[in-house]
C-alpha cells in the first residue's frame, strides 16, 4: 500500500499554517474580486524558493532574493492584477512596504515575509488600496482560507488551483499543500506563474532547497504553452516541523519520501497550468527518448513542444508528424533522420524517419481529443526527457491581442 495519499486542500493542509484573500480593487475596474492573498505559519519556519531566470526581474522578485538568505520566513504576501514590474526604484520601494506592513500586522520582521506579484508591467502599484487592506487580510485568516488566498492569485486563470498530499513517515502523518496560478506567458525554467507550498515536515533549509529544485525540476520546468517566460516566476515552499516528525536528512528513505509527495503536488499545479492556458483545447506530453545525452534529450522535446506550426496543427486536430521531424531537425540534437520512430499515442507515425503505416485517419481522431502524447525515440543514447504543453488557438489571439 502506498504511504502517499491525494488530500483535499492547498496551503492550508499542512498544520499550523493560515491564509486568506481580500479585494483591494488593485486593477481599478471597480470590480469586487479578491486580490490580495496572504499565507501565514503560526510557528518558526524555513523557506526555499526558485524563481525566474528572465534578466527582467520584476521588484516583487528581487526583494524576495533578498530576504531569502533569512532564517525564519514565516509568511508570504501575493497580488493579482499587476506585476509591480519595470517600476524602477518606486516598485522596489512598494514591493519592500508590503512586505513591512504585513510584517507589522502579523508581529514579524519584514525579512520574515516574502513578496509576489502578477498582472500587468510597467504600471506603478496602487499602493493606498494595498496598504489599506492588509492589516484587515491578517485579521480574517484562517485555516479554511486556503481557496481563497488561491483564487486571489489569479490572473486569466479560468479557476484557482490547489493540491495536497499526505504521507506516514516513521508513523508519523506529514501533509504538503501547494497553491498556483498560470495561465499564459509560460515556458520552461519556470513559467509565468507563483506557487506557494507548504509543509508541517521536519527539515533543514539545506535539505528543503534541495528538495524543491528536484521538483521543480520534474514539474514546473517542463511546462511550456507559448514560449515566453515571465518577469515574476517564483515558487516559494514553507516548511514549520508541525508534524512533529523527526528531521529529514538528505538521501534518506524520509527524503525520497518526501521528495515524492513535493514532486507530486509540483506536477499536479504544472498540469493545471498548462490544461488552463490561454485558449487552450488540448494538453500535449511531448517525451523524447533516445537521445545522445539528457541535455539533448531537453533541447528536441522543447523544440516540438514549442513549435508554432505544431501547436496551430494541434489546434486544427492534425498530428502532422512532418512538423515534429522539422522541429527535431533544428533543435540542435544530434538525429540521424533514418532512424527516428514517433508515436502518438501508442499509433506508429513514423517508423525509421518515414510515415508510419498508421492511416491518417486513425492519427486524425486521436489528435482530435482532449490530451495525447507524442513519444519519439531518437535511438542514439540514453537521454531522455518529457515537456507538457498545449495547442494554440484563435481564441489564445484573441487573449493576447491587449493585456
Amino acid at each position: 500500500m502506498s504511504h502517499l495519499k491525494k488530500v483535499q486542500g492547498g496551503v492550508c493542509t499542512a498544520h499550523e499554517f493560515v491564509a486568506g484573500g481580500i479585494s483591494c480593487d488593485i486593477k481599478g475596474e471597480g470590480k469586487d474580486r479578491v486580490d490580495l492573498a496572504l499565507v501565514y505559519s503560526l510557528r518558526n519556519s524555513v523557506a526555499a524558493a526558485t524563481f525566474t531566470t528572465n534578466q527582467v526581474k520584476a521588484a516583487p522578485v528581487k526583494v524576495s532574493m533578498k530576504y531569502m538568505n533569512s532564517r525564519n520566513i514565516r509568511a508570504v504576501i501575493l497580488n493579482s492584477g499587476n506585476a509591480n514590474a519595470c517600476t524602477g526604484k518606486q516598485g522596489f520601494d512598494d514591493a519592500v512596504s508590503m512586505t513591512k506592513t504585513a510584517a507589522e500586522a502579523l508581529n514579524l520582521q519584514s525579512q520574515q515575509v516574502l513578496v509576489c506579484s502578477t498582472g500587468r508591467i510597467g504600471v506603478p502599484m496602487p499602493m493606498g488600496k494595498i496598504t489599506l487592506k492588509i492589516s484587515s487580510l491578517a485579521s480574517v485568516l484562517s485555516r479554511e482560507g486556503g481557496e481563497i488566498a488561491a483564487r486571489a492569485i489569479m490572473t486569466s486563470d479560468t479557476h484557482p488551483k490547489e493540491s495536497a498530499r499526505e504521507l506516514q513517515m516513521n508513523g508519523v502523518s506529514v501533509r504538503v499543500g501547494g497553491m498556483a496560478k498560470g495561465a499564459g506567458m509560460i515556458n520552461p525554467n519556470m513559467a509565468t506563474m507563483l506557487c506557494v507550498i507548504t509543509t508541517d515536515a521536519t527539515i533543514s533549509l539545506s535539505v528543503l532547497r534541495k528538495a524543491l529544485s528536484e521538483a521543480v525540476e520534474h514539474s514546473f520546468n517542463r511546462i511550456t504553452i507559448d514560449g515566453d517566460m515571465s518577469t515574476n516566476d517564483t515558487v516559494i515552499v514553507l516548511a514549520n516541523g508541525a508534524s512533529g516528525g523527526p528531521s529529514i536528512r538528505a538521501n534518506s528513505a524520509e527524503y525520497a519520501m518526501f521528495l515524492e509527495a513535493l514532486h507530486s503536488v509540483c506536477l499536479d499545479l504544472a498540469r493545471m497550468i498548462v490544461l488552463d492556458g490561454e485558449g487552450v483545447s488540448k494538453f500535449v506530453e511531448v517525451e523524447v527518448r533516445g537521445a545522445v545525452n539528457h541535455t539533448e534529450a531537453r533541447s528536441a522535446a522543447e523544440a516540438v513542444a514549442n513549435s508554432i506550426l505544431l501547436k496551430c496543427a494541434w489546434a486544427g486536430n492534425d498530428p502532422n508528424w512532418g512538423r515534429i521531424m522539422d522541429a527535431l531537425g533544428y533543435s540542435g540534437a544530434k538525429i540521424e533522420e533514418d532512424r527516428i520512430d514517433i508515436f502518438l499515442d501508442q499509433l506508429p507515425m513514423v517508423i525509421g524517419g518515414v510515415a508510419g503505416p498508421t492511416p491518417l485517419a486513425n492519427l486524425r481522431q486521436v489528435a482530435s481529443g482532449k490530451a495525447f502524447r507524442i513519444g519519439i525515440d531518437l535511438k542514439l543514447g540514453g537521454g531522455r526527457y518529457a515537456a507538457l504543453t498545449t495547442d494554440l488557438t484563435e481564441e489564445y489571439v484573441r487573449l493576447n491581442l491587449g493585456e
